[in-house]
C-alpha cells in the first residue's frame, strides 16, 4: 500500500499534456510522480526537461507498461533539499523512492540526464532491476569528440540543439504557462543539474563502474547528438557487459537528435518492448 500525501493546488495548471502528479513521502521529501497504464512495472526517469507534464513517451510506454514516472529532486514539483547534492544522493533518493512504493524487479529507463540516474541505480544496485534501457545517455569522458558545452547554451540554442532545429512543430506540446514561470522553472532545474556534473562534465570512474551493471541493457542512440555527442551511446555500449545498442533513425530521411523520446516517441517505446521481448525478460508484455 502507498502512502501517497497531499500535493498544492494545481488549479492554475492547464497546459496541454498537464497531468497532476501523486505525491510520496521519501525521506521527508514529498517527491512527485505520475503512474499509468498496466503490465509489468516500468521507471521513467525523465531527461533534464519535460517536467510538470506527461509525456508523449511515458503515455507510448504505459500501453505495455505499468509506468511510473517520478521528478527528480530539484526537477518539476520535486523540491531539492540543500542535502541532496550529488550522484549517491540521488541514488539513495531513488532506493528510498523505490521502497516506499514497493518497487521490485522492474524494468528502468533513463533518459539523457535520466539515463545518468538510471546508470549509476544499476551500478549501486546491479540485481535489482528486471531490464535497464539508457536512451542518449551522457557522461562517460570521451578524449576524441568535441566538446559540448551545454551550460553555455543561452534557451533557444539548447532547445536548437536537443531538436536539431526541429523544436517548432513540438511547441503546442512542450508549452507551459507564461515565458517567466517556463524560465523560472528551466533555471531551477539546471542549477540541480549544475550541482551534479559543472565540474567536470563527465564522471571518469563510469569507465570501471559501468562493468558492475549486470542486468540486460539496450542502449539507445541517434544519428546527431548535438547534446551528448555521437560517441556516447557506443561508449555506453562498450563498457556496459552484455548489452545492446540500437541506433534509432530519424524522421523523414533526417538524422534523429538528442530529443528522440519527444520528437520520435512511439519508435522509442516500440524498442524498448521489443527488446523486453526478445530476451523473454516477463511474459506479460505484448507487441
Amino acid at each position: 500500500m502507498v502512502n501517497t500525501i497531499p500535493g498544492p493546488d494545481f488549479s492554475d495548471r492547464t497546459w496541454s499534456n498537464w497531468v497532476e502528479p501523486q505525491f510520496v513521502d521519501v525521506d521527508g521529501l514529498p517527491t512527485a510522480y505520475r503512474r499509468a497504464g498496466s503490465g509489468p512495472t516500468l521507471v521513467y526517469l525523465h531527461p533534464g526537461g519535460g517536467t510538470r507534464s506527461w509525456p508523449s513517451f511515458p503515455d507510448a510506454l504505459s500501453k505495455n507498461f505499468d509506468v511510473i514516472a517520478p521528478e527528480h529532486p530539484g526537477f518539476g514539483d520535486t523540491a531539492r533539499p540543500a542535502n541532496i547534492d550529488s550522484w549517491p544522493d540521488f541514488v539513495l533518493h531513488y532506493d528510498a523512492f523505490f521502497r516506499a512504493l514497493g518497487l521490485e524487479n522492474f524494468h528502468l529507463v533513463g533518459s539523457s540526464f535520466g539515463a545518468w540516474i538510471a546508470a549509476n541505480l544499476a551500478i549501486y544496485y546491479p540485481e535489482r532491476y528486471a531490464s535497464l534501457t539508457l536512451i542518449t545517455p551522457l557522461g562517460t569522458r570521451i578524449e576524441d569528440e568535441p566538446f559540448i558545452d551545454v551550460f553555455r547554451f543561452s534557451g533557444e540554442e539548447d532547445f536548437e540543439a536537443v531538436f536539431n532545429g526541429r523544436g517548432a512543430a513540438l511547441l503546442p506540446e512542450l508549452a507551459q504557462g507564461s515565458m517567466l514561470e517556463t524560465a523560472i522553472t528551466n533555471f531551477y532545474e539546471s542549477t540541480t543539474a549544475a550541482l551534479l556534473f559543472f565540474n567536470p562534465r563527465y564522471d571518469y570512474k563510469l569507465d570501471v563502474r559501468l562493468q558492475r551493471v549486470q542486468v540486460p541493457t539496450l542502449v539507445v542512440g541517434v544519428e546527431d547528438d548535438r547534446i551528448a555527442g555521437n560517441l556516447q551511446a557506443a561508449r555506453f555500449h562498450q563498457l556496459i557487459p552484455g548489452s545492446d545498442l540500437i541506433t534509432i533513425p530519424g524522421p523523414d530521411g533526417q538524422p534523429s537528435a538528442h530529443g528522440v523520446v519527444f520528437e520520435q516517441p512511439g519508435d522509442v517505446a516500440t524498442v524498448i518492448v521489443d527488446y523486453v521481448a526478445s530476451k523473454a525478460l516477463t511474459q506479460e508484455v505484448t507487441v
